[in-house]
Parts: structure tokens; C-alpha cells; sequence
């Protein structure tokens, strides 16, 4: 019932428009960018869970099929996969022409795939720094602009965009990374007003650390933060979102010493912030030379 309600508030503006009725014989789809791990798979489960047939894209076909198929053991359901690179410029059409073939049309798109960067700015890689601006920015405006058309001309479907908590502040010693994740939530929000009213959810979905392998492939593993921040599951990060996402918010923050964080870090002066980022986020081994 209270779902019923949301939906049709969020369809209030919303009107028929040709060829909105295009989808028909076609399976909806859940989107999972980054789907193989972490948030991405949990999502998935819990979409599965929720009924969604799921569409799970990620670099490596190997820990593709593994999520997969445990997915299909958990829940049952249709779950298929697609081996690709993000950052590739063809990815978007690769991807679209993937969802066309299995004769089915992206009902809720999550973009969850990112990569991170640690260490001062100028010591960064230039070929590193260049994928996270086009898997983190380039390929989430891009995923996003492309099937969010289609959902507002049937006044149905929905875009989860996965940011990260630094995305309220600059982030020393992981400048790109929270740069990325600030024009994640920027894009979110104005998104989310451009289609107001049409039936469209669009959400930017806020975690404070989590407890997957992403901080040690970002090379933070050894930083401060993670001492001085509770980390959460990615399972119960996962669920919490799509109650929001049910829900129709707008921006959700997982846990609530992350939003009192957050509440913080929009509040303060950058003045005053940038110390403590800095001192949370430069490595524990900084300076440390190996004998």
C-alpha cells in the first residue's frame, strides 16, 4: 500500500506519451555495474530477492558467473551476465545492444562500479587517474543518459548512483577519488529534479567505509580512517538502500554516525575540515621507509 502511494506521487506529472507502450513483450531488467563483489553483488541479492530479473556487468567473467550462480541458488529468478570493461568508449552501446538481444529493457540501473585512488595527487598516475575519471564520472553520466530516457517515457524505473561519503567534502590524500564521488552526488540530485513527477526514482546512494576488498585495492588499507569510522557489511549497506530507494528518497546515508559525519562535513568550514580529512586519510606508514 505505502508503496502504491510513492509510486503514484512520483507518476504525478507523468502522461502517455508515444511509443511508451514500446516495451511491451519485453523482461524488465536490473542494471548491476560493478555486480561481481562488494555492494554491487549484494545489491543484486537483494534485488533478486525483491523479484528483479538482474543483468550483472563487471571486468572478469570468472567472478561474474560465481555471483551468478549464487544468486540463482539464493533466490531463483533470471540472472545474466556481461563481461566488459567500463571505461571502453563503446561500452555504453555494447552494454545497450546486450539488454536488446535478451529482449528485455532496464527497469532499474545501478551504478555501482568505481575505482579509488590514495596517496598525494602529484605522485598519482596519469594513466590511473584518467580510468577513475572515466569509469567513476564518464561511463556513470553516460550509463545514466542512456536508459534513463526510456524510463521516464514509460513513467516507470529508477537509477541507484552509489557515491561514497566523501562526496560532502575534498578529500586529501585521495583527492580524485573524492572529486569523483562529489560530481556523482552533483549529477544525482540535479537528475533527480529534471525528471520530478515523471515516475522515475532516481537516488545517489551514501556508504561510509564498507567492509569489501575495495580499500585495499585502493591502497587506503593502511590510512586512519578506517580506525576511526565504523565500517559497515555491504549486506546491510545493501538492504538499507533499496528500503530508500522503495521509499523514493532522494540521497541516502547508511548508518547514523555516518549521517552525523555527513551533517558535519556540509556544515563545517573547509578550513577547518581539510586537517582532520588529511590527518583520516594520509596511511599510518606514511613517511616509514622499509629497512
Amino acid at each position: 500500500m505505502m508503496h502504491a502511494l510513492i509510486d503514484a506521487w512520483l507518476r504525478r506529472k507523468w502522461r502517455p506519451q508515444q511509443g511508451h507502450d514500446a516495451f511491451a513483450g519485453r523482461q524488465a531488467l536490473a542494471v548491476v555495474t560493478g555486480g561481481s563483489e562488494g555492494i554491487g553483488l549484494e545489491l543484486a541479492r537483494e534485488l533478486a530477492r525483491r523479484g528483479h530479473a538482474l543483468l550483472l556487468v563487471a571486468r572478469k567473467e570468472a567472478s561474474l558467473e560465481r555471483a551468478a550462480e549464487a544468486i540463482r541458488r539464493e533466490h531463483g529468478g533470471r540472472v545474466e551476465t556481461l563481461a566488459l570493461d567500463l571505461t571502453h568508449a563503446e561500452a555504453g552501446a555494447i552494454l545497450a545492444e546486450r539488454v536488446h538481444v535478451l529482449g528485455a529493457y532496464v527497469d532499474v540501473l545501478v551504478n555501482n562500479a568505481a575505482i579509488g585512488l590514495s596517496g598525494a595527487f602529484t605522485s598519482m598516475d596519469r594513466q590511473d587517474m584518467r580510468r577513475l575519471v572515466e569509469l567513476n564520472v564518464a561511463s556513470l553520466s553516460e550509463l545514466t543518459h542512456r536508459f534513463l530516457p526510456d524510463m521516464v517515457l514509460r513513467g516507470r524505473g529508477g537509477v541507484i548512483n552509489v557515491t561514497s561519503l566523501g562526496c560532502y567534502a575534498p578529500g586529501p590524500w585521495a583527492a580524485l577519488y573524492f572529486a569523483s564521488k562529489a560530481y556523482v552526488l552533483s549529477l544525482t540530485e540535479a537528475v533527480r529534479h529534471e525528471v520530478a513527477g515523471q515516475g522515475v526514482r532516481v537516488m545517489a546512494l551514501v556508504p561510509g567505509p564498507v567492509a569489501t576488498g575495495f580499500h585495499a585495492k585502493m591502497g587506503s588499507d593502511a590510512s586512519f580512517y578506517l580506525w576511526c569510522i565504523p565500517v559497515y557489511s555491504a549486506r546491510t549497506v545493501a538492504r538499507s538502500a533499496l528500503r530508500a530507494y522503495m521509499m523514493g528518497r532522494r540521497v541516502k546515508v547508511v548508518g547514523v554516525l555516518n549521517e552525523v559525519s555527513a551533517l558535519g562535513m556540509r556544515m563545517l568550514p573547509h578550513l577547518l575540515l581539510l586537517p582532520v580529512i588529511g590527518f583520516l586519510f594520509r596511511r599510518r606508514d606514511e613517511g616509514k621507509t622499509d629497512v
